[in-house]
C-alpha cells in the first residue's frame, strides 16, 4: 500500500467526520505506517498553503489554534508554518514580522514538546488538520495593498527600516506599564500618544513630499477572552484616535483595523499597553473592594472594563481633536485624503457591518473604578476629563 493511500484513507476516515470514533481510525492507519510521516507532513503544508489563499495569515492561525487546541498542536503549527514558508511567495514586513514571532514559541522556558506514542501524534495532527481544513475565507488583507500599491512601490516600503520614533514609543510605554506609580505612568503614556501623533504627521508629510504611492493597509489584532466585547470597544476607540477603522469579528476573535503603516503600528502599542494597565488596574481595585468587605464577581470586571472603554474612547477623541485644531491649513487637506482612503479600503474589505450592543455592564461600583482608571492612563498631555 502506499503512503499516499494511507493518508488519503486517513482523512477520508478523520477529517470530514465529527466523532472520536473516526479520528482514532484515522490515527490508527497512520500509526501503523511510519513510511507515511513524510507525506502527512507534506499535506500539512498544504494545509497552511491553502490557509493563506483564503485570506489567513501566520499569527491569525497561530491564535486560532491556541484557542481552539492544545500546546502540541501549536507546536505542530508553527512547525508547518516553517516548513512552508520557504516556498511562499514574499508578502511584505508585516508578514515577516508574524514569521519572526514564531520563534519564540521555541525560546528557552518554553515547554518542550513531550514524548509520544505514533498513535498519539497522528490524533493530534489529525484534529489539527481538521481545524485546517475548516477555516474558513476571510478578508486578503496583503493582495489588495500589493495591487494598489504596485510592485515597486511596495518593494521600497518593505526595505525601510522601523523608524527610530517607534522605537521610544515602544520604551515609553513598556515603562508606564512596569511602574508602579499612577502619576509617571500617566507622564509617560501622554508622551508617547504625543509621540504617536508627530509620527502619523510625519509620515503623511513624508508621502506628499516624496510622491510615494501609499495606500492603506490593514492588520488582524488579537482580542482576547474573557470581556472580549469591552476589549473591541476599547480598540475601536484606540483605532479612530489614530485615524484608523475597526471591525470587530466576534466568533473568530480578532479586529481587523485599517489604516495608514505608521498608524496601525501606533494602535497596536497602544492597545497592548492600555490592556496592561488596565489589568493592573482592575486587580489594584478588586482587593481595595475585597478589602472593603465586598466580593467581586464577574459583572465587576465587566463593568469595570466598560467603563475604561468608554472613558478613554472620549478622552482620546478629545484629544484627537485638540491635534487637528493645532494643524496648518496645509496640512488638513492631506489628513482629510487619506482619511477617505481608509474608509473606502474599510468598506471594500467590509461592505456589510452590523452594531452590537455592548453588555453586562451594571455594576456601578465596577463602572466608577475603571473610568477612574481610566483618568489614571492618561494618554495625551490635555487637562483630565471630568
Amino acid at each position: 500500500m502506499s503512503t499516499s493511500s494511507t493518508v488519503d484513507r486517513a482523512f477520508e476516515a478523520a477529517l470530514y467526520a465529527t466523532t472520536e470514533e473516526a479520528l482514532d481510525t484515522g490515527a490508527s492507519l497512520i500509526a501503523v505506517d511510519p513510511v507515511a510521516d513524510a507525506e502527512l507532513v507534506r499535506r500539512g503544508e498544504e494545509f497552511v498553503a491553502n490557509a493563506w489563499r483564503r485570506g489567513w495569515q501566520p499569527a491569525d492561525v497561530v491564535r486560532i489554534v491556541r484557542r481552539e487546541l492544545d500546546d502540541v498542536h501549536l507546536r505542530l503549527v508553527t512547525g508547518l508554518i516553517r516548513a512552508q514558508a520557504p516556498h511562499d511567495r514574499p508578502r511584505g514586513p508585516r508578514w515577516t514580522a508574524q514569521l519572526d514571532a514564531l520563534d519564540a514559541l521555541g525560546e528557552p522556558g518554553v515547554a518542550p514538546a513531550p514524548r509520544t506514542d505514533r498513535f498519539s501524534h497522528a490524533t493530534a495532527v489529525l484534529e489539527l488538520y481538521r481545524l485546517l481544513l475548516r477555516l474558513p475565507a476571510l478578508e486578503p488583507l496583503d493582495e489588495a495593498v500589493a495591487e494598489a500599491a504596485g510592485a515597486a512601490g511596495s518593494a521600497a516600503r518593505d526595505r525601510r527600516p522601523e523608524s527610530r520614533m517607534l522605537g521610544r514609543i515602544r520604551a515609553l510605554l513598556a515603562k508606564a506599564e512596569a511602574t508602579g506609580f499612577p502619576e509617571e505612568a500617566e507622564a509617560l503614556t501622554a508622551k508617547a500618544q504625543e509621540l504617536m501623533a508627530r509620527h502619523s504627521v510625519d509620515e503623511a508629510l513624508l508621502a506628499v513630499r516624496t510622491h510615494t504611492a501609499t495606500v492603506p493597509g490593514a492588520c488582524r489584532i488579537g482580542v482576547e477572552a474573557p470581556y472580549e466585547q469591552t476589549k473591541a470597544v476599547l480598540l475601536d476607540a484606540i483605532a479612530d484616535a489614530n485615524h484608523c477603522r475597526a471591525v470587530w469579528n466576534e466568533p473568530l476573535g480578532f479586529s481587523t483595523v485599517v489604516g495608514f503603516d505608521a498608524d496601525l503600528e501606533a494602535v497596536e502599542l497602544l492597545y497592548t499597553s492600555l490592556l496592561v494597565q488596565a489589568g493592573t488596574a482592575m486587580t489594584k481595585a478588586e482587593a481595595a473592594q475585597k478589602a472593603g468587605g465586598r466580593k467581586r464577581t464577574k459583572t465587576f470586571r465587566q463593568s469595570f472594563l466598560a467603563a475604561y472603554a468608554h472613558r478613554v474612547g472620549a478622552r482620546l477623541a478629545a484629544a484627537a481633536e485638540g491635534r487637528t485644531s493645532g494643524l496648518s491649513d496645509d496640512l488638513l487637506p492631506v489628513l482629510a485624503s487619506r482619511d477617505v482612503a481608509v474608509t473606502e479600503r474599510l468598506d471594500r474589505l467590509f461592505p456589510e457591518t452590523t452594531t452590537t450592543r455592548l453588555r453586562g455592564a451594571s455594576d456601578v461600583a465596577g463602572w466608577e473604578e475603571g473610568a477612574r482608571a481610566a483618568d489614571n492612563a492618561q494618554v495625551e498631555a490635555r487637562r483630565r476629563l471630568g
